[in-house]
């Protein structure tokens, strides 16, 4: 395994609901699993803080972690996915999947823009209407992202998927033709005339039913 991999160390979980994984929290634990390349999933628990410094920075979403849970060796995983209380800003739970460093994995990674576009200075809008791209890879080559520079760029101008170039070792998926960013001219917003004298006024911002449980 490569040496720039980091190392967590968990403990087996064999106790499991909503009263135990409290428990686990209150003591800086954090409930998770390990999903093996044979198909088992294994439970664990390890420690927030080390949990928490592993996952600092975008680049560990697509690190190579090495898992090791009990006395059992370690094994190269991906993060799979992990839940967050954004107002504790604590990790809640986290997923990983055991992945083989010789057989190439397919995942998403951010795609970058770099530079200032010229369509912007000019009064346009820059709108990424591309946040990521999947590639295919090996686990130990796959990329913090795909940048893609927007400098030239003028008022009506796009960058295409087709445009994106890849590193070494990694394919990119997707449709040629489809739009990663471009320059638009920003909307006029107009006041509205009040034809109607004595209408009732229009409700703004109902109640929401979305929250936040990652």
């Amino acid at each position: 395994m490569s040496s720039d991999h980091v190392s967590l160390t968990a403990s087996p979980r064999t106790e499991f609901g909503s009263a135990v994984t409290r428990r686990l929290r209150k003591t800086g634990q954090v409930p998770g699993v390990l999903y093996t390349a044979g198909g088992e999933t294994l439970s664990f628990s390890l420690p927030h803080h080390d949990l928490f410094m592993a996952l600092q920075g975008a680049a560990a979403k697509t690190a190579v972690f090495e898992v090791g849970i009990g006395d059992t060796g370690s094994v190269p995983a991906l993060l799979k996915e992990w839940q967050l209380n954004p107002v504790r800003n604590e990790i809640m739970h986290v997923d990983f999947q055991e992945v083989d460093l010789k057989v190439a994995v397919q995942v998403a990674v951010p795609i970058v823009l770099t530079g200032m576009a010229e369509g912007v200075r000019e009064g346009g809008v820059l709108d990424q209407s591309m946040h990521e791209v999947m590639i295919e890879a090996l686990p130990d080559a796959i990329p913090d992202g795909i940048e893609i520079d927007v400098s030239d760029l003028d008022v009506g101008g796009v960058r295409l998927f087709s445009e994106l170039v890849a590193p070494a070792g990694v394919t990119l998926i997707g449709e040629d033709d489809t739009v990663v960013a471009s320059v638009t001219v920003p909307s006029a917003v107009e006041a509205p005339e009040s034809d109607e004298e004595g209408a009732e006024p229009e409700l703004v911002g109902g109640s929401s039913d979305e929250d936040s449980s990652d």
